[in-house]
């Protein structure tokens, strides 16, 4: 074990995580006493501190110097700016850089409508038309039509299972995990199509669904994110969303909103499709009914 005074450019939790195996009982209470609620060490007192891990508070200053603080009042100020160092990190991480935790509601808004736009601006470039049409024709000519999408990436699809159903097209949204995909992917036949909708294109059910589903000859579908993943590889048909998929929940974003985009040109071409092929036809009400 070390015995060389630690250096205060550690982050200071860090060093006591290090630190904490070699420190005395008493030492120790202190150190665990910081680690447990950091946020308040780094605007307590040396006596609070103390009194909180039953030390005295000279221990809590021998504890700062063996970290290479001159003192706690140091040592506190390392901690209050790693505690607002780590918050700021887990945002941009989680939401990203494109939002602070200091813009206001409208600015909120507007960044995200900002975001949107510019998504489906960058979406429409990016989308190959020709395999939309495709897609299109292949979903309006099935017998039957499943389709899979897990936790954000169900979102645009259920809205287009409920869409095909409103025009007539026998669509089932598939759900329920693994065994259920499983179960149904060997009902497959060559009348049917499968849909999946994967952003991140590594989802491992849905590109063993496409493999299986081609297996059967039904025809294959994948809308997603990233070109070249492994649910691209899959689908007879892959359809890029035009925006792939990011690390940051404001990227995400921008691909829902592409996600969206593709999903409704679907839904649009294969209503067209079967309106001229007279199928379904619309009424005046808003309502589907049968041309016979």
């Amino acid at each position: 074990m070390s015995t060389d005074t630690p250096s205060p450019a550690r982050p200071a939790l860090t060093a006591l995580r290090e630190e904490l195996p070699s420190l005395n009982p008493t030492m120790r209470r202190v150190a665990e006493a910081i680690l447990a609620d950091p946020d308040a060490a780094g605007s307590l007192s040396i006596t609070t501190l103390g009194a909180r891990a039953d030390a005295p508070p000279a221990t809590v200053s021998r504890l700062a110097g063996r970290l290479g603080y001159a003192g706690f009042p140091q040592l506190r100020s390392a901690i209050a700016v790693e505690n607002g160092r780590n918050a700021q990190d887990g945002w941009a991480r989680d939401i990203g850089s494109a939002i602070t935790p200091r813009d206001s509601a409208a600015d909120v808004l507007d960044i995200l409508a900002g975001t949107a736009a510019r998504a489906l601006r960058e979406a429409v470039s990016g989308i190959d038309i020709g395999a939309a049409q495709e897609a299109a024709a292949v979903i309006a000519g099935a017998e039957r039509v499943l389709l899979y999408g897990e936790w954000g990436d169900s979102v645009a699809l259920r809205e287009l299972h409920l869409r095909l159903q409103r025009i007539g097209v026998a669509a089932w949204f598939l759900e329920g995990g693994p065994v259920t995909v499983r179960t149904l992917s060997a009902t497959l036949t060559s009348r049917d199509a499968v849909v999946v909708l994967n952003r991140s294109g590594a989802d491992g059910i849905a590109a063993r669904l496409l493999a299986d589903a081609s297996s059967a000859g039904a025809a294959t579908v994948a809308v997603h994110g990233a070109p070249g993943s492994a649910v691209d590889e899959a689908a007879g048909i892959s359809v890029f969303t035009g925006i792939r998929d990011g690390e940051v929940w404001t990227q995400h974003y921008s691909g829902r909103a592409s996600d969206t985009l593709v999903t409704s040109l679907l839904w649009v071409l294969v209503a067209q499709l079967r309106s001229v092929d007279g199928t379904r036809r619309y009424v005046d009400d808003g309502a589907l009914e049968d041309p016979r």
